[in-house]
C-alpha cells in the first residue's frame, strides 16, 4: 500500500515538472517573439518630399505702374485711356490706391446733327481726372494655368473721391470699382479693373449725375 503511494507520487511530481518546464519554455518563446516584434516596425512609409518656392513679395509694400484701356464718358463717346497709378499696400487684405488718367472724347450727337455748333473747344474735350482710393482683397488665392503653373491673385473693390477737369470745369467725383490682380512673378502684378467715374456735371444745361466707365489693363512693379 506505501508503494502504491509513493509510485502515484511520483507520476505526479514527474506530471507538475514537465508541465513548469513547458510552461518556461512558452514564457521564453513569448519573450522571443515581443522583442522580435519590438525591432521591426509595423509601418515603413518612404515619402517623397515635394520642393515648394514661397513667394518673396512680402517686404514690398509699394507698386507703381501704368494702365490702358477704354473709357466711355457720358454723352461724349468711347476711347482709349491711360494713365499711371501707385498703390501702398497697408495690411495683407487692405490697401491704397492713386490713379491718375485722361482720354480724348468726341463730339455728341447734337454737335453732329447741327453741323458746325462745339458745345467744347479742343483743347476741353480731354478728360482728365486723378483720385484717391481705398481698396480691400476680398478672395486672395491662387490661379492656374494648366496643372504646372499656378500665381499668386486676388479679387478686389476699391472706392474712393477724386477729381474731374473736363469741359473747362473742375468736378469733384465719386469712383467705384473691382478688380482682379495676378502675380506672374515675385516683382511684377497684373491688373485688369472696371471703374466708374460719377460727377455732377450740366455741360449740356442740364446738371446731372454722369456714369463714366472704364476697363483697364495694368501693369505694376513692386518696390
Amino acid at each position: 500500500m506505501e508503494r502504491r503511494i509513493f509510485v502515484l507520487l511520483l507520476k505526479r511530481g514527474c506530471l507538475l515538472a514537465v508541465l513548469a518546464l513547458l510552461a518556461a519554455c512558452g514564457r521564453e518563446n513569448l519573450a522571443a517573439d515581443n522583442s522580435a516584434d519590438a525591432q521591426v516596425p509595423v509601418i515603413n512609409p518612404e515619402v517623397d518630399r515635394r520642393e515648394i518656392d514661397e513667394p518673396k513679395i512680402g517686404s514690398s509694400d509699394f507698386e507703381l505702374g501704368a494702365y490702358v484701356g477704354y473709357m466711355s464718358v457720358e454723352d461724349f463717346g468711347t476711347n482709349v485711356v491711360y494713365g499711371a497709378r501707385l498703390n501702398y499696400h497697408i495690411t495683407e487684405h487692405f490697401f491704397a490706391q492713386a490713379n491718375y488718367g485722361q482720354t480724348d472724347t468726341d463730339k455728341t450727337s447734337f454737335e453732329e446733327l447741327s453741323g458746325g455748333a462745339n458745345l467744347l473747344s479742343d483743347d476741353d474735350r480731354t478728360f482728365r481726372y486723378y483720385n484717391a482710393l481705398l481698396g480691400i482683397n476680398l478672395l486672395p488665392g491662387e490661379s492656374f494655368i494648366g496643372r504646372s503653373w499656378a500665381f499668386n491673385s486676388a479679387l478686389y473693390l476699391a472706392g474712393g473721391v477724386g477729381n474731374v477737369d473736363f469741359g473747362g470745369d473742375d468736378y469733384f467725383a465719386v469712383t467705384l470699382g473691382a478688380g482682379y490682380r495676378v502675380l506672374p512673378v515675385d516683382f511684377i502684378s497684373i491688373n485688369f479693373d472696371v471703374r466708374d467715374h460719377m460727377f455732377d456735371s450740366d455741360i449740356l444745361g442740364d446738371s446731372k449725375v454722369t456714369h463714366n466707365i472704364e476697363f483697364l489693363f495694368g501693369v505694376n512693379f513692386f518696390f
